[in-house]
């Protein structure tokens, strides 16, 4: 029952609050590489949904040896103090890095294993109870932060030892699905990527059908040439006939070098229109299930949409030339553009993908807010293949972003019941037994 747990101060709970090093020896920018050692932590690697590990930094051997404070050990909690304030990750042994060190706007939080649980720990310190507090107690307007002196003023509850283990159980088998599906729609956006990047810009099949022509007629026959088309070059992929047959067997050339025969090359402007995005503050937003995208993603819901889905959002201000793809309704915001196909035949699985390439976000203007003129970005060039391999692409290309928007949606529902549950067992108010039940049935 909860009125078995303790309330203490983080000052007098079981747990060690380690801050990063601040001595002579910190890293100085020309310290830093984009391959290392030690991954040194930054902002963006600790966010609302734990460790992002797409922009990292890494210091020296060296360089680490004579830091004296902030190196992370397995278990460990990491939360920002600095900036934006109350974001935490877990250091688990599913994390690729043996070598972490926090940057000084981060502290460390090391339970005490024989009487806290370092997974209940990273699960309170996600709670809204433990968010309040430090919303509450975070200092200053312009950079926010957060000393150690205050966060040892933040209380937490702290159950017996094997309501802790339950409950960190229970709401971990959550983060392991999330996590899983994460994954797996990652693996899943690969493949799809892979099956363009081979059709459309190696041209493997054109080159697969050119060796086996020139093979043909010299007389010889190559070992693993037979009737499933297998490709003659390591890392091509295995093509069906039928699809192998759509490509061409030779190549001309074009405004962008040598392509397959008989496929074309036009404009952006001609393919589709960059519509622009219509403001929606937040204040006018109403509650529904429709996403409003901005240029950095999702950045909330609405009750109608300005389009249909499925959809791609590019980039115009703030993260110009960013390219999202969209499964469902959605409402693009002023900072973005959405994608109008002019040519309807094109499938926008495959404008997706070639917008994706064109490197969009090297096309932006305006020095004090990065912006992407859409003439500039109608001007660049696309390949136009047959509408018959296009279709094909877009029936493989659409099973995948299927899969990939049922993942989606499975983690919107299982983080809904994350952040129902969380503060209930924190709290006490809900017990273990009713939790487990109800994320049985989930998972």
């Amino acid at each position: 029952m909860a009125s078995e747990w303790q309330v203490v101060s983080l000052a007098d709970a079981p747990v060690q609050i380690i801050d990063g090093d601040r001595g002579k020896n910190y890293p100085k920018q020309s310290d830093f590489s984009d391959q290392g050692h030690c991954l040194f932590l930054n902002a963006s690697n600790v966010t609302v949904q734990g460790f992002n590990f797409s922009q990292c930094q890494y210091i020296t051997t060296e360089k680490d040896q004579v830091l004296r404070k902030g190196r992370l050990e397995r278990n460990d909690v990491v939360m920002t103090t600095r900036g934006t304030v109350g974001n935490v990750a877990f250091y688990s042994d599913n994390v690729p890095f043996d070598h972490i060190r926090i940057n000084s706007g981060m502290v460390i939080f090391r339970a005490d294993r024989n009487r806290l649980s370092p997974l209940f720990l990273y699960q309170a310190l996600r709670s809204k109870l433990f968010g309040a507090q430090v919303a509450t107690l975070r200092t200053g307007s312009a950079q926010p932060q957060l000393p150690i002196r205050d966060i040892n003023r933040i209380r937490i509850p702290i159950p017996p030892f094997q309501k802790q283990q339950a409950i960190a159980c229970i709401l971990g088998a959550l983060d392991d699905k999330i996590e899983l599906n994460r994954r797996m729609n990652e693996t899943l956006e690969a493949m799809a990527r892979t099956i363009f990047k081979s059709w459309f810009v190696d041209f493997d099949p054109v080159r697969e059908k050119m060796e086996r022509k020139a093979a043909k007629m010299q007389g010889r026959k190559e070992e693993n040439q037979d009737d499933s088309f297998a490709p003659l070059h390591p890392g091509a992929l295995v093509l069906d006939p039928a699809i192998a047959d759509l490509f061409p067997n030779e190549f001309e050339e074009s405004e962008l070098g040598e392509i397959p025969k008989g496929w074309k090359v036009v404009s952006v402007g001609e393919v589709c229109e960059l519509a622009y995005g219509k403001a929606l503050k937040a204040s006018m937003r109403k509650p529904g299930e429709v996403l409003v995208m901005g240029s950095n993603g999702q950045v909330g819901w609405h009750d109608t949409p300005l389009a249909a889905g499925p959809g791609i959002i590019v980039g115009r201000k703030g993260n110009p030339g960013v390219v999202t793809w969209v499964n469902s309704d959605f409402f693009p915001i002023d900072t973005t553009f959405y994608v109008v196909p002019r040519l309807t035949w094109v499938p926008l699985p495959y404008l997706y993908y070639s917008l994706m390439g064109l490197g969009l976000p090297n096309l932006s203007a305006d020095s004090a807010v990065p912006g992407l003129n859409r003439n500039i970005a109608y001007m660049s060039w696309l390949l136009l293949p047959s509408r018959e391999i296009l279709e094909v692409f877009a029936r493989h290309a659409r099973l995948i972003m299927d899969r990939v928007n049922q993942g989606e949606q499975e983690n919107r529902t299982l983080a809904a019941l994350h952040d129902a549950l969380l503060p209930r067992l924190i709290s006490g108010e809900l017990r273990v037994p009713d939790a487990e039940k109800l994320v049985e049935a989930a998972v």
